[in-house]
């Protein structure tokens, strides 16, 4: 493949992707298989007790001393003043379904978990569900987990920018300078509305412009994930879709170049230091038929 379609194939989505390695939160050093799976194993149990309006056995995930705070700030104390407000609950509204979505789950020490997530309440009459989000606290105690504490909040759809905050170190340029004297240029700004981050992107020799192209990078809800697309200043057009590996980013790109032909790609980013990646675009195919490898290439930062 020639540089100038590897840099229109490879670069504008691969170089998007790069950042730093790190864990999760949710999947720590402290983190332990099986008391997570205890814990989930809570929370299901928590579900059919609750969609069975069942008040005493919902107040027994409690610790006798708990105490649980809603979205809007109402404070309970103890495990009967929680027993009493389910019941009142469940009595004024039959039919309950609640759906509970684990974000995260630590632990700071063996015999304590911290979890963060969302619930949602669903009435029987498909009214639009309740949703907040929550954090508990857990305590072992003879075994078994408990609920020390429980913090309900208003629930906020997380925006497309927050979902792009994870590549905002990447606004700015960077440059590629290879021994044949060609330079690509590749730059990156917030869009007007933040929730799309904005490329365009230049490859330049001693005689002028040699490529251009336009990429948006943007957050799609459906699959949960970070896409692109990219348009070709000759008509040529391609997307992506990012997943983590480690430290590194594998960006799958499909694109459709100006004479027709289909171009596949797995490219993978690697962080090498804070202003410095490298990229290397494999498994890539040309209207089916398969090509070598490219070689790595690094990218600075400018700017």
């Amino acid at each position: 493949m020639k540089r100038t379609t590897l840099i229109r194939s490879l670069l504008p989505l691969a170089l998007a992707g790069a950042m730093g390695g790190g864990i999760s939160l949710a999947r720590a050093a402290e983190s332990n298989p099986q008391e997570e799976a205890a814990i989930t194993k809570m929370a299901e149990a928590f579900v059919e007790a609750f969609q069975k309006g069942d008040a005493k056995a919902v107040a027994a995930f409690w610790t006798l001393d708990g105490d649980y705070v809603d979205p809007t700030g109402r404070v309970l104390k103890g495990r009967p003043a929680i027993e009493k407000d389910f019941e009142n609950l469940f009595a004024e509204n039959e039919g309950l379904k609640l759906r509970i979505e684990i974000a995260s789950l630590r632990f700071p020490t063996p015999d304590t978990a911290v979890e963060d997530g969302t619930t949602g309440v669903l009435a029987p009459d498909g009214t639009i569900p309740s949703r907040a989000r929550y954090t508990n606290f857990f305590t072992k105690k003879d075994g078994q987990w408990l609920l020390a504490s429980v913090r309900e909040a208003a629930y906020v759809q997380p925006s497309n920018n927050e979902n792009l905050r994870e590549l905002e170190w990447v606004i700015g340029e960077w440059v590629d300078e290879n021994p044949g004297g060609e330079l690509a240029r590749v730059s990156f700004a917030w869009s007007p509305d933040e929730n799309f981050i904005i490329s365009t992107r230049t490859v330049e020799t001693k005689d002028g412009a040699l490529d251009r192209g336009t990429q948006w990078i943007g957050w799609d809800p459906v699959n949960k994930q970070i896409r692109s697309w990219n348009f070709e200043a000759d008509g040529g057009f391609g997307e992506g879709a990012w997943t983590k590996d480690g430290e590194n980013w594998i960006v799958k790109t499909t694109s459709v170049v100006a004479d027709g032909s289909k171009v596949t790609a797995t490219n993978v980013v690697s962080p090498i230091d804070a202003d410095t990646i490298s990229v290397q675009s494999k498994e890539q195919t040309v209207d089916g038929k398969a090509i070598p490898d490219t070689q790595k290439t690094k990218m600075k930062r400018a700017m």
